[in-house]
């Protein structure tokens, strides 16, 4: 007798559709001439999944299944239907390259049933959970100052154990985009952890929690971040968060300390480094020479300072300055924290052996017009820019020195010969950032004792400024909830700059010291940080203690007196 087994039958029936289905879509896969991939077999990535939210992927028809960099793999179910391609311009808009694939129907269902996950996913081994980029949005509506963050952690705290490491991580990020704090610092002690944000470049307290929190919080953000969770020595990693059109980068950096490791979070929002050349705070007549410089078809241009002084935002307000369908740009950077269309963006990664030195390599191949290095780091690769200046390319560059004279000495040491320098820089340019002061709480005072007695010194040495400001007040800071009791709210740059002249040349080439390079330099009738950073108290901009805190105001400079001939 043969028994008739309904539960097999139909098992074999789907099994048969399925693969009808699969078959069909890489048939359509060879007429549209896309390559077809079985979604069943793939791991789907969730960093994909969150640049397209599930509405737009169903009623465009597509599932972003795979990211690397800024390439995206996307499954299609038919690539010339209307919204499909809407949403693929959409992705090509945000500076995303897109490569399709034929995928089936069901295929496209199993990747947008993984939208469930991302919004509190599922609890994995490790206690960690994904970042739900909607509840970061909801928090960032609630949060209005440092006091804001604090009341919703603590709210959160007393969740259970998944919602409380969800909660505390979307609104620490939130809080972060909310006031423009720059990174996030998680710092274990014996009985508790501190939170920090670092605002306009200075740390501020936030709260503090229980380490019982913090121990299932750093196996949640070594896992989201790319990191081995069973290693306990310095680890890097990344994850980026999807607020509205702006993707936000998050560099994640684990170290080990006394207590437990230590996490500082640094957050890259594209609209923090996105600063117009006319916003960087540059001088009237240092702006008017810089885009002079920049014009030019050849040539080297250095910003210098420590980590942190802006270097970067400035050489990408460069770019945005003299970017053009003509010419073509290559960058390469460590990390890519700004996207501009039109031009040709690359990220060193060492591990790959993709550094600095073989980026520049490879991009002079590229027949570029202007290429931007992240950093000048070691003799092969000043070498390879400064021959790069000297053959008809356009290049910006940074270097770690304290002002714009120590360019050239660091040059040299780094074993550039000194008789082509001044031939391939054109300009270098030093610079710090100072927070500016709260208009809504700041403070108008006399100048007297010890800060009239600087503020008189250093005007007296300039002479290159038609107009200086009253020297009789200045405005001290106060603190209010606009700017977080802070007193200052934003950052501005002070900027030094010396240019590559005939003066400069014949000095360079007897091996000078920077104090010989800056009495070289006085003709040139340019601002020094210093004489800029007083003109911007004068000016009301910034405070005497605030340019205190970045650079050296009470020690007068040895340098000869001497009135400039501005050329």
């Amino acid at each position: 007798m043969v028994t008739f087994d309904e539960d097999k039958q139909n098992q074999r029936l789907s099994d048969f559709k399925r693969k009808e289905e699969e078959d069909v879509a890489e048939i359509l896969s060879k007429k549209y001439g896309l390559d077809y991939v079985d979604l069943s077999r793939i791991a789907i990535n969730n960093d994909a999944l969150r640049l397209v939210t599930e509405a737009e992927a169903r009623a465009a028809k597509i599932g972003v299944f795979n990211i690397v960099n800024k390439n995206l793999s996307v499954g299609v179910a038919s690539p010339n239907n209307p919204d499909t391609v809407e949403a693929l311009n959409k992705l090509s808009e945000r500076g995303y390259t897109t490569k399709l694939f034929m995928v089936s129907e069901q295929n496209l269902e199993r990747v947008w049933s993984r939208y469930k996950d991302l919004s509190y996913a599922m609890e994995s081994k490790s206690g960690a959970l994904d970042i739900s980029n909607d509840e970061i949005v909801n928090f960032l509506k609630q949060v209005n100052a440092i006091g804001d963050i604090k009341k919703l952690i603590e709210n959160t705290l007393g969740l259970n154990k998944v919602h409380r490491i969800s909660g505390v991580m979307e609104i620490m990020i939130a809080g972060a985009l909310a006031t423009g704090a720059s990174d996030i610092h998680l710092e274990p002690e014996e009985s508790y952890v501190q939170l920090r944000y670092r605002l306009d470049g200075v740390l501020t307290e936030i709260l503090q929690f229980d380490k019982d929190t913090y121990n299932l919080m750093l196996s949640r953000i070594k896992l989201v971040s790319n990191m081995k969770l069973n290693l306990s020595g310095a680890q890097d990693g990344r994850f980026s968060v999807k607020i509205k059109d702006d993707e936000i980068e998050i560099r994640t950096s684990v170290l080990p300390g006394a207590y437990n490791e230590s996490i500082v979070m640094r957050v890259l929002n594209p609209k923090t480094i996105s600063v117009p050349m006319e916003e960087l705070g540059m001088e009237p007549r240092l702006l008017e020479i810089v885009n002079k410089e920049i014009a030019k078809p050849n040539g080297m241009i250095l910003t210098t300072g420590p980590t942190g002084s802006g270097k970067t935002t400035t050489l990408y307000a460069f770019l945005k300055k003299v970017r053009d369908p003509g010419i073509k740009i290559i960058t390469i950077e460590n990390p890519i924290e700004y996207h501009l269309p039109g031009i040709v963006q690359t990220q060193t990664d060492e591990k790959k052996n993709y550094t600095f030195l073989e980026g520049l390599r490879a991009a002079v191949r590229q027949d570029p017009d202007i290429i931007m290095v992240g950093e000048i780091r070691d003799n092969e690769s000043a070498d390879i820019a400064v021959n790069s200046a000297l053959t008809g390319h356009l290049v910006f560059s940074t270097l770690h020195t304290n002002n714009a004279a120590g360019t050239f000495p660091r040059l040299i040491d780094l074993g550039i010969n000194s008789k082509v320098l001044t031939s391939a820089i054109t300009i270098a340019i030093a610079q710090r950032l100072v927070r500016k002061l709260c208009t809504t709480c700041r403070k108008e005072t006399v100048l007297e004792g010890k800060e009239k007695e600087v503020v008189d010194r250093i005007v007296s040495t300039i002479h290159t400024i038609d107009k200086i400001p009253q020297t009789v007040n200045h405005f001290i800071p106060v603190g209010c909830p606009a700017c977080n009791n802070t007193g200052y709210k934003g950052r501005l740059g002070i900027f030094e700059a010396i240019l590559a002249d005939a003066a400069i040349e014949e000095v360079v080439n007897m091996n000078p010291s920077e104090r010989e390079i800056k009495k070289a330099a006085l003709p040139q009738g340019i601002l020094d940080m210093l004489q800029d950073g007083i003109i911007k108290v004068l000016q009301g901009i910034t405070s005497i203690d605030e340019l205190r805190r970045v650079i050296d105001v009470d020690t007068p400079e040895e340098i000869p007196e001497a009135v400039p001939e501005v050329k």
